[in-house]
């Protein structure tokens, strides 16, 4: 476990699936880390729609859509666009071939070896209708890991052996190249605590009703730390509570900056004479401090209609050079000589057609093309 504000000048990756709002729980399992990284690191954050579609297909519209709340969520924590690369996963058609180069690598044995999956099979209730492509998340991540050259990734110790697949997947393509081409990532476990839901049964989600959203309301907020499992054993003020368990403690460790008089509070609950309603009280004033300017932020942002397309297109551009890149590279350690990225390349240019006067052609893709005739006529 390590504080990850510690870290300097590593290449990051991390990112969410748009399956829904953030909450409190990704703020403090890894958005305030990722707004201390963003400084003195080479941050990518990826929107990973593609990976959320593996298991909601039938959701396509809504995980579309949650693309645009969950980078008004970043910015609302206080991620900034221009020192972080804030990238679609469906916008980087390099991700997809790289995905599709590595599944030759790893066998269907391999990752339902991968606890993690077997456990999110066995969760999702798929048995024998598990999709593909959800058994192969494990392979897209390490497209997506490779293709950015992260040598970190933050994440929970449950993503340990996806990171271990992704190691496997580097050490195959470098010595199919006789050279490193990829670089191998290191899982960095952050010390923030796993935050469990309001109701204390399993972690914060906001599908299952038990998380308090970023967005949130004070009025919502509050209704939320009012319905937060305690201690059901703690009757009356004088009895004595049990800390473990207890969700609103677990809130404060997170979030209250007095950790002294955290202490002193859980000793006075375990002695009794500390009623959860004095407890409750000073979690709603701490959340309703810390989110305000949250709130604010991401009605800033949500008020320029145009800013979220904006910061995803910086962020295509920015990372399609870099993964063309690694997938050229890719490409020539499994005896490919063809040119990836010419449709891409011709489909940017189309696009940008009622953009650009005449003549000047977007420097990202002068930029893109030139580092692709360079490669190619070496």
């Amino acid at each position: 476990m390590q504080d990850l504000s510690t870290l300097e000048g590593r290449t990051i990756l991390t990112g969410d699936r748009p399956t829904g709002a953030l909450h409190l729980g990704h703020l403090a399992g890894t958005l305030q880390a990722r707004v201390a990284l963003q400084d003195k690191n080479d941050v990518t954050i990826l929107v990973a729609d593609m990976q959320a579609l593996t298991d909601n297909a039938g959701r396509a519209a809504d995980v579309a859509a949650n693309v645009r709340e969950v980078v008004l969520d970043y910015i609302a924590a206080g991620i900034d666009p221009e020192r972080v690369t804030i990238v679609r996963q469906s916008d980087l058609p390099a991700l997809n071939e790289l995905t599709m180069l590595y599944m030759n690598l790893v066998t269907v044995p391999r990752l339902m070896r991968i606890p993690t999956i077997r456990e999110e099979i066995t969760q999702r209730g798929f048995g024998d209708g598990t999709p593909a492509g959800f058994l192969c998340y494990p392979v897209s991540q390490a497209a997506d890991i490779t293709a950015f050259g992260a040598d970190i990734v933050p994440a929970g110790a449950d993503q340990a052996p996806l990171v271990e697949i992704t190691g496997e997947i580097t050490g195959k393509v470098n010595r199919m190249a006789g050279r490193k081409v990829l670089v191998s990532p290191t899982l960095m476990q952050s010390n923030a605590p796993r935050l469990p839901g309001i109701d204390g049964a399993g972690k914060m989600s906001k599908s299952a009703g038990n998380a308090i959203a970023l967005r949130d309301s004070p009025e919502e907020i509050r209704a939320a730390v009012m319905r937060m499992f305690t201690d059901p054993g703690h009757l009356k003020v004088s009895d004595p509570g049990k800390v473990e368990g207890n969700v609103v403690f677990a809130m404060l460790d997170a979030f209250d900056p007095d950790s002294g008089a955290v202490a002193d509070l859980k000793d006075q609950y375990r002695a009794g004479g500390l009623g959860d309603m004095v407890l409750k009280r000073r979690l709603d004033g701490i959340l309703q401090e810390m989110l305000a300017p949250m709130r604010a932020r991401r009605a800033e942002a949500a008020a320029d209609i145009e800013l979220v397309d904006h910061i995803l297109e910086e962020g295509r551009k920015r990372a399609h050079v870099l993964t063309m890149e690694t997938l050229a590279d890719v490409r020539r350690a499994f005896g490919l000589e063809g040119r990836p990225g010419r449709s891409a390349a011709l489909s940017e240019l189309v696009s940008l057609g009622e953009d650009c006067e005449a003549g000047q052609v977007h420097e990202g893709l002068v930029d893109a093309l030139s580092a692709s005739r360079a490669r190619f006529s070496a």
